[in-house]
């Protein structure tokens, strides 16, 4: 059994933040391995005029993640996943010797309840919960956290999550990262004229620091 932590997003672009709480997320949560899984399109931003290729933003997140446990997957894209709780459901079909858990910044915490049966990717997965700077009253007063309220965790408990039964919540004690994509962004609109192209853009991975099997 591997213990795995799932960061799904834009990645536009990948960045020092999410390398950052992705190994920080590995420390505290005892995970094997964490997989970025970029996604072609979110369905909350879709006709976003600054959300670069699918081409661009992989391909950074592979840069990103270089010389680290971390697994950059276009999963999503072959599979023709659009939302979240297929994702799970596939990667749980797929991989089920393994066990994995959602990493979910506290900033995405208040449009939860927006995602696509959102209490059905919680009773899929544990979720842990990283922090964002100035997100910690917002994401607690968080429409799902009413519901999600009952199942939380603390996080003394945090390495015994595959114990657990979802649903499940945890909030990491975790410094909070300030790098922002919206800060890159708006400071250079064009960094993905800027960003090498990889050959590995589709159907292939940047390679592990710890190679296990390929991620289909």
């Amino acid at each position: 059994m591997a213990r795995i932590g799932l960061l799904g997003g834009s990645f536009n672009p990948a960045h020092r933040g999410h390398r950052r709480i992705s190994l920080e997320a590995m420390r505290t949560l005892g995970l094997d391995e964490v997989w970025w899984l970029v996604s072609p399109g979110n369905p909350l931003k879709e006709g976003a005029r600054d959300m670069a290729s699918f081409e661009a933003r992989f391909a950074s997140a592979e840069r990103m993640a270089r010389r680290a446990p971390i697994r950059v997957s276009d999963f999503e894209l072959r599979e023709g996943t659009r939302y979240t709780v297929e994702t799970v459901r596939k990667l749980k079909t797929r991989y089920p010797q393994d066990r994995f858990i959602w990493l979910l910044g506290n900033d995405t915490l208040p449009n939860f309840h927006l995602w696509r049966d959102w209490r059905g990717l919680a009773r899929e997965v544990p979720i842990a919960v990283i922090r964002r700077p100035g997100y910690d009253s917002a994401a607690h007063a968080a429409r799902a956290m009413g519901w999600l309220r009952r199942f939380v965790r603390p996080p003394s408990q945090a390495n015994d999550w595959t114990e657990w039964s979802a649903p499940a919540i945890l909030f990491l004690r975790l410094p909070p990262d300030p790098t922002s994509a919206t800060a890159i962004r708006a400071h250079d609109p064009s960094w993905y004229n800027r960003t090498p192209k990889s050959a590995k853009t589709r159907g292939r991975l940047a390679k592990p620091l710890f190679a296990r099997r390929p991620l289909d």
